[in-house]
């Protein structure tokens, strides 16, 4: 699990500010304590990732660790990767629901 502050590659995070607001994206590289670069593989491609502002960014507890190890070990991580990672993180939390409204 990751700390709330300090953001991870690999990190699952909620967009809050911007024109993106309320979407979806994972974290591919961190500029500093400040600034990270973000993708979701749809729109927003790990080729032109977006760089933002962390304190614009609801930064959640998931970390995909098939986006974490791809990055770590070739530096890049496609677009279909960073889309099943939000896939399985979305399914997940539609389970998740669902085990609690029973």
């Amino acid at each position: 699990m990751a700390t709330s502050n300090m953001p991870q590659i690999g990190q699952i995070v909620r967009v809050n500010r911007g024109r993106e607001s309320g979407s979806y994206a994972v974290i591919i590289g961190v500029v500093d304590q400040r600034y990270v670069w973000i993708a979701d593989g749809g729109k927003r491609k790990s080729d032109a990732p977006k760089k933002k502002n962390v304190i614009h960014l609801e930064l959640l507890p998931a970390i995909s660790s098939e986006v974490a190890d791809s990055i770590t070990t070739t530096g890049r991580v496609t677009n279909g990767k960073l889309r099943f990672a939000l896939t399985k993180y979305a399914d997940h939390e539609s389970a998740k629901a669902q085990e609690k409204g029973e």
